[in-house]
């Protein structure tokens, strides 16, 4: 009896690896076209870090014409979670960072190098795993639970390195026909690999974005199948990554220590290892401290909550960009106009150590995504977010060209408006322009310099009787405010009221402020002018009555 038996005895059913290999051909694409893959698990939300790694995967296959596929790890059965598959493929789709191949809804796929969800793959891996035990490279193991866990005892009491390797490692030498025997006998067992690895060695590493590392060899005896002949991440990886012709390995940095490992199972499959890109993980300033953003600590950890909070794809993206490459940030200054698939990315700008996740800065990108936003496109994400988290907010929206002309106010300037953020701050930056919001309820008249209440509603009242002009383009409108302010004892131009504060009261500027105030009760605001002609004369006087009426 020699390893073939064994190999037969344990996979009768399996095919040939040729088989795959020639199912699964070289892809013909151009030279340095990068294949890759966000590869998850449906076992909960979708994390930033996941969706950062995916950005860049999509990116580098993009702009060298390359491939980017998604590939569903679901090999650990029992932590999945129901419609797992669903909520990977929407959370991309949702950002716009959609897969050439691979899964497409819970269980739809497209691309020619499938399945691409593991636990289809089964016969796949078990062919790998059979030609592994023809080789001598992989045995069966009939250790229990119990048996692991005697052994570690033992080398946690002995104070050396754990795990199954040398003279830990049981079943390696089994002789062939003793375990045909106890697999005839219905002894339960796994598949381990053979490592030919002696930890006293070292290998070196070049990893495309760390730069040149050093490691043990691996020596471990890891298990490849399982008792439910299912893979583990370990061995399915290699396998699909060599038949699914991967360029580049794209993943977070926890990997590192797992290359020495997955070297040295490509290498004994006789396959051509792929380059590793490994990401630092995104940081959050905690007291002083930087830790890894966490899905139980942090809200921001799950992509679901750019969502609920509306902070808008297109903002999120640059933000996550901007984090990559240091580069960006001047590129977006010196091209306001491009869109961000004009940036080249290149993973060796990447940063070695975990980038800190900054809401503020990510704020600041929404506001100058959204600014560049048509006045359709802000009432459009508006609504769409709106129906899904703020009823109010969609029924103020129901009147769409009332709600157009709100949006329309300074936008498509060459400075336009930075009041949005995110679509959860809509209704409190325009629910002021709704009569019905803003008169019903009792309202701050936050005035500053001028405060003489008699003087403010002469201001109002000498605005409505004698300078206000609905058809007024905007410098007579601004004259005229002037022209009320040289009435009322102020002064007509700022520079004037500073090179003689001693003659003036205040001047237009505050004059300006009492208005804005009295018709938003807000002392910054999009430009006034443009609020009044959305407003309009009926408005404008219920809310210069109701300031006046305010104590």
């Amino acid at each position: 009896m020699d390893y073939k038996d064994l190999a037969d005895i344990i996979f009768p059913d399996a095919k040939p690896i040729e088989y795959y290999e020639e199912k699964y051909p070289e892809r013909n694409l151009k030279e340095g076209a990068i294949v890759t893959r966000f590869a998850p698990s449906p076992t909960g939300f979708v994390h930033i870090g996941g969706l950062y790694q995916s950005l860049i995967a999509k990116k580098l296959a993009e702009q060298t014409e390359g491939v980017f596929f998604l590939r569903v790890e679901d090999t650990d059965q029992k932590r999945e979670v129901e419609n797992g598959v669903s909520g990977i493929v929407n959370a991309l789709k949702d950002f716009e960072i959609q897969p050439d191949e691979g899964m497409i809804s819970e269980n739809e796929e497209k691309g020619k190098y499938g399945p691409y969800k593991q636990s289809l793959r089964k016969e796949i891996y078990q062919s790998y795993a059979k030609y592994l035990i023809e080789q001598g490279k992989a045995y069966p193991c009939f250790c229990t639970v119990e048996d692991g866990e005697e052994m570690r005892a033992k080398q946690e009491t002995a104070k050396i390195r754990p795990g199954y390797y040398g003279v830990w490692a049981k079943c390696r030498n089994i002789p062939v026909i003793e375990a045909i025997e106890k697999i005839k006998a219905g002894e339960d067992y796994v598949i381990r690999f053979k490592s030919p690895g002696r930890e006293d060695r070292k290998i070196k590493h070049h990893d495309v974005i760390k730069g040149n590392v050093d490691f043990p060899e691996n020596d471990q005896d890891i298990v490849i199948i399982k008792a439910d002949g299912l893979p583990t991440y370990h061995f399915a990886h290699v396998v699909d990554d060599h038949l699914m012709r991967t360029t580049h390995v794209i993943r977070g940095d926890e990997w590192l220590s797992s290359v020495p490992l997955h070297l040295q199972l490509f290498h004994e499959l006789g396959f051509k290892a792929p380059k590793y890109a490994h990401i630092a993980p995104i940081m959050k300033n905690d007291n002083g401290n930087k830790r890894k953003l966490s899905k139980r600590k942090d809200a921001e950890a799950a992509v679901s909550y750019y969502d609920e909070e509306g902070i808008p794809a297109e903002a999120v993206k640059e933000y996550l960009l901007n984090i990559a490459n240091s580069n960006f940030e001047n590129w977006r200054r010196a091209n306001k106009e491009k869109s961000i698939d004009e940036f080249e990315l290149q993973l060796n700008k990447m940063s070695v150590s975990g980038a800190l996740f900054d809401m503020i800065k990510l704020l600041d990108v929404g506001k100058t995504v959204i600014s560049t936003f048509s006045a359709e496109k802000v009432y459009d994400e508006s609504l769409k977010w709106a129906n899904k988290y703020d009823k109010e907010l969609a029924e103020m929206l129901e009147d769409k060209e009332y709600a157009l002309k709100i949006f329309g106010i300074e936008r498509g300037n060459k400075k336009p408006r930075k009041d949005i953020s995110k679509w959860s701050e809509v209704k409190e930056n325009i629910g002021y322009m709704y009569d019905d919001k803003f008169l019903n309820k009792k309202q701050d008249y936050p005035y500053q310099v001028i405060n003489d209440k008699s003087d403010i509603n002469k201001i109002l009242d000498l605005y409505i009787e004698k300078y206000y002009n609905e058809n007024d383009d905007k410098q007579t409108w601004f004259d005229k405010i002037k022209e009320l302010a040289g009435e009322m004892g102020y002064a007509k131009e700022v520079k004037e009221y500073k090179a003689n504060p001693d003659n003036y009261k205040a001047h237009v500027g505050d004059v300006s402020t009492v208005l804005r105030v009295a018709l938003t009760s807000r002392t910054n605001t999009p430009d006034m002018y443009e609020i009044m002609q959305v407003l309009g004369k009926e408005s404008i006087e219920k809310r210069f009555e109701k300031a006046k009426k305010a104590e």
